[in-house]
């Protein structure tokens, strides 16, 4: 059966087109993804990401849980609010999900995991509790929603309608967050622009919603969502990384600490296994769309398109990509499109950031 989030009859007043993602019932669009995409790039945007699960993680041993159970190190978080984007791996080294983990206070930790694997990921953790025999709990938070406000105008807007939020939010460096009453914000997001994501009772997400777009924040869907974080740079678990792909194949070496003494789950798989590939960017030379799963020729062997659209603040066809070790930023691939061979030069996986042109 499908999933529906709290905002779910929002979405349909306000004219969303709903379709299934991950089995849960999503807006695609309110009516034109690329004015959408502009929006959060120009002005500001709001995204309904309530499908994805709040889980507090705390209890004497939560640390320890944590330092065993992920790649990055939470050792690094030592000021309360401080946040961390790290993989949860499997034994081979794949990726089980990939997530953010909120320092709360000693021994209070929150981690925000995506939708389609969140109730792998519960069983995940439940299991390594059990094995662990460690003393903390695990609690998924379904009684929260998280709205999402970014865009270079995100915070003004967020501080009009939660006028409350200011005065602890407006400090907040990116990864951090700070809980006003209710409210659970935090300066991270999906879009390569600043924002806010605000976690908050569910029973309150459908006033704010309609708070935040009487003040002219424009309602966002998944298609300017994906086109957003494409620009970005940013990975999307299921499409450039699975329980298949090493973070080390996947642009995600950054978040995993192989320094540090402390064993982690997968960490004996990585050091057994250096990267095979490199998780670079493509920027279409030619006339086309660059797509998930196409075939790239190389000088060097050939590699693999994950993720690939057309960027609405380029104008360009851009892509997320594996490629062999032996590529470097700069060299011209060729990319298998249907029937053709069309031309793309390799970048730095990251397009846009702050509505201004990387590559």
């Amino acid at each position: 059966m499908t999933q529906k989030t709290v905002l779910n009859d929002a979405h349909r007043r306000f004219g969303a087109k709903m379709v299934d993602f991950g089995g849960w019932d999503m807006p695609l669009h309110y009516g034109s993804q690329i004015e959408e995409h502009h929006a959060v790039r120009r002005d500001c945007g709001m995204f309904d990401v309530s499908h994805m699960c709040a889980v507090d993680v705390a209890g004497a041993d939560a640390q320890a849980f944590l330092l065993h159970l992920l790649a990055n190190n939470v050792s690094k978080l030592k000021a309360p609010g401080k946040a961390l984007y790290s993989a949860m791996l499997n034994e081979t080294g794949g990726v089980v999900d990939d997530l953010i983990v909120y320092f709360v206070g000693e021994g209070q930790y929150r981690i925000v995991i995506n939708a389609g694997t969140a109730e792998k990921d519960l069983a995940w953790m439940a299991a390594r509790v059990a094995d662990w025999q460690l003393e903390v709990a695990v609690i998924a938070r379904r009684d929260l929603a998280i709205i999402a406000v970014q865009g270079p105008n995100a915070r003004a807007k967020v501080w009009q309608v939660l006028p409350e939020t200011r005065a602890a939010s407006e400090s907040l460096k990116p990864f951090f967050s700070v809980a006003v009453g209710d409210y659970f914000v935090a300066s991270t997001g999906y879009t390569g622009e600043d924002g806010f994501e605000i976690t908050l009772p569910a029973s309150r997400a459908e006033a704010l919603w309609q708070s935040l777009a009487d003040a002219g924040v424009k309602p966002i869907g998944l298609g300017a969502r994906d086109t957003l974080r494409l620009e970005a740079g940013m990975n999307l678990y299921g499409q450039d990384m699975d329980e298949t792909v090493s973070p080390l194949d996947a642009g995600l070496a950054w978040t995993v600490d192989l320094v540090a003494p402390r064993d982690f789950v997968g960490k004996a798989a990585l050091l057994a296994k250096p990267a095979q590939t490199q998780f670079l960017g493509l920027l279409l030379q030619d006339r086309g769309v660059l797509r998930a799963h196409q075939k790239v020729v190389t000088r060097t062997g050939d590699g693999e398109i994950t993720s690939g659209t057309f960027s609405p603040t380029l104008q360009q066809s851009i892509a997320l990509v594996r490629l062999p070790l032996g590529v470097s930023i700069g060299d011209l691939v060729t990319v298998q499109v249907r029937d053709k061979l069309l031309t793309a030069r390799v970048v730095k996986p990251c397009f846009v950031r702050n509505g201004k042109a990387m590559i």
